[in-house]
């Protein structure tokens, strides 16, 4: 089902609503107590929420998006995608074709579909788009993209933080100005089974508990991503980056090592070795280590194993860098180093707060814009409205 066909099955449901409960629902506005907290919600069927209608746009051509980007409006809601059950008994949430076992996109039936606007917003530095992209079934992604202002057709950096973080930090003024500082743009979204990700989905599938699926399509993500990208025609897709922390990094060189657009790899304490990783990573709940070693769950994650594929990337650029209080273990971090590329740049920090004082600032981001050579561009600062100083304050330097 199309999400047209769905928004459309979506509206009529809420309008047949709103005539029974208008009444009722007026009622209770005032004295329903808010809901903070969904997760702890008594099971039952899926709910009709309401969420902002994202403005379908007909190209991603920036100086098309501000004609076709009305105010966002709060009316149509968000239902999943449902098809027969093979029993007959019922409906069951759809899930598309897709290989697990393929980093490529071979054996996965994954069509992009339109991808819709939510938002567009200018600020001195930066432009700042939010799209939600889709090409699997109940499994829209929100797609975050920071411009650089000023910069005709900048290289790209695609930032995958670690499990279970989502994308707030790009809600964040100052964090989207220093990640395009450097002059290269920013996309950022979340790993399979993660945040907005987990909508369609039962609380225990998670991206430590679904290892193999989330890896696999993630690194499928990535490259559908590029093509959206690719297809805008305003960015440099010859030099593209990619920033992989925890989770993300895992993804970036599975990833890499199919994909030839990612030509630099930073990585931040990324995860390999699963045998050794689910023994003692600190994320992982000991009472469940002993289900995630047993042969059943390790078999498929041997065809994911970051290790046998960072020895593969011999033509880009590569940085791994280790926070020693982040408590990834030691046998993994050793295992890495030893199967990266020789003109791998590799630094180890013996605390979170040495990590801090080397890559505050902004300082973290400045690496991978070398990398790609990006070039800032020189923003004109506007005039200070502050008073002149007076004649005798020019005397003290």
């Amino acid at each position: 089902m199309t999400r047209s066909n769905t928004r459309i099955a979506a509206v009529t449901a809420a309008l047949l609503l709103s005539c029974f409960q208008i009444v009722d629902n007026a009622a209770q506005a005032a004295t329903a107590p808010s809901n903070s907290n969904p997760s702890q919600a008594a099971p039952g069927p899926l709910p009709l929420t309401v969420k902002p209608e994202i403005v379908p746009v007909l190209t991603a051509q920036p100086e098309n998006i501000k004609t076709k980007a009305p105010q966002l409006i709060q009316s149509v809601p968000s239902t999943p995608e449902m098809v027969p059950e093979a029993s007959g008994a019922g409906l069951t949430i759809e899930r598309s074709v897709e290989s697990f076992s393929e980093l490529t996109l071979k054996g996965s039936k994954l069509q992009a579909e339109e991808p819709l606007l939510g938002s567009r917003g200018d600020t001195l530095n930066f432009v700042r788009e939010l799209w939600q992209v889709s090409w699997r079934s109940n499994d829209p992604i929100d797609l975050w993209v920071i411009l650089p202002r000023g910069v005709k057709n900048p290289p790209v950096v695609l930032y995958l933080y670690g499990y279970p973080t989502e994308t707030n930090r790009f809600k964040n003024d100052a964090y989207c100005k220093r990640i395009v500082a450097g002059g290269a743009a920013a996309v950022g979204f979340v790993s399979a089974l993660t945040g907005q990700r987990t909508e369609y989905r039962p609380p225990k599938d998670t991206l430590i508990s679904k290892m193999p699926e989330a890896l696999a399509s993630t690194v499928h993500d990535v490259q559908m991503v590029l093509n959206f990208l690719e297809a805008r025609g305003d960015l440099d897709m010859s030099r593209v980056g990619i920033f992989g922390q925890g989770s993300g990094g895992a993804i970036a060189i599975l990833t890499a090592s199919v994909e030839p657009r990612i030509k630099v790899l930073d990585l931040l304490d990324p995860w390999a070795d699963w045998p050794e990783w689910f023994s003692g990573a600190p994320i992982v709940r000991p009472e469940d280590r002993a289900e995630y070693l047993k042969p059943d769950f390790q078999k498929p994650l041997e065809l994911l194993e970051p290790l046998h594929f960072l020895l593969q990337l011999k033509s880009q650029k590569i940085r791994m860098q280790f926070d020693a209080d982040v408590g990834e273990p030691k046998n993994a971090i050793d295992k890495l180093v030893a199967a990266a590329p020789a003109s791998t740049h590799i630094v180890c920090f013996p605390s979170s707060r040495d990590m801090y004082n080397a890559n505050s600032g902004g300082r973290l981001f400045a690496w991978m814009a070398k990398q790609l050579d990006a070039h800032p561009a020189t923003i004109e600062q506007p005039a200070s409205t502050a008073p002149a100083p007076a004649a005798a304050a020019k005397s003290n330097p």
